[in-house]
């Protein structure tokens, strides 16, 4: 299935970084934003990673972005993918960063996964310049690391903004 990428980036001119999927899910599209599956751990990461509540709204995880100057995207603006298996993706065209990065205080780039971290380095950073730091997918199907595990990674997301 050829997938178009169907939501803004969130940004605003205060971002310091940016947090990059590769491409929404199934689930995610369903619910028209971002990490919309209700077992996605990386809204549960960030309120632990900031020791803060995020109510389960689109309005509330916005501001709770904006509020820590963290900025949300994807790396890709179109491919075709089964279901949303990263591994299946084919003809990946990425999205285009310049606005973002020319509009906000933007130093640091993370992406949520190695699909993630694989396409932006091939495709963005030669335009960016902006190395991507890795971090573990926060996805239901990395079973691999437990929340506690996966919050020692996220931690620095923390971090690089109080830099």
């Amino acid at each position: 299935m050829h997938i178009t990428h169907p939501f803004a980036p969130i940004y605003n001119s205060e971002s310091k970084i940016l947090i990059l999927g590769t491409i929404p899910s199934v689930k995610s599209r369903e619910v028209s934003f971002y990490y919309g599956h209700p077992q996605n751990r990386f809204w549960h990461l960030l309120s632990m990673v900031f020791n803060e509540p995020i109510e389960d709204n689109e309005e509330a995880k916005i501001s709770f972005l904006l509020n820590h100057k963290i900025a949300l995207f994807d790396v890709l603006k179109s491919c075709d993918i089964t279901s949303s298996s990263d591994s299946s993706i084919k003809n990946p065209i990425p999205n285009d960063f310049t606005d973002i990065i020319n509009n906000s205080h933007i130093d640091t780039i993370f992406t949520t996964g190695k699909k993630a971290y694989d396409l932006y380095n091939k495709y963005c950073y030669p335009k960016t310049n902006i190395k991507a730091i890795l971090l573990p997918s926060p996805s239901p199907a990395n079973c691999k690391f437990s929340i506690e595990e996966l919050s020692t990674y996220y931690k620095i997301i923390k971090e690089k903004i109080n830099n």
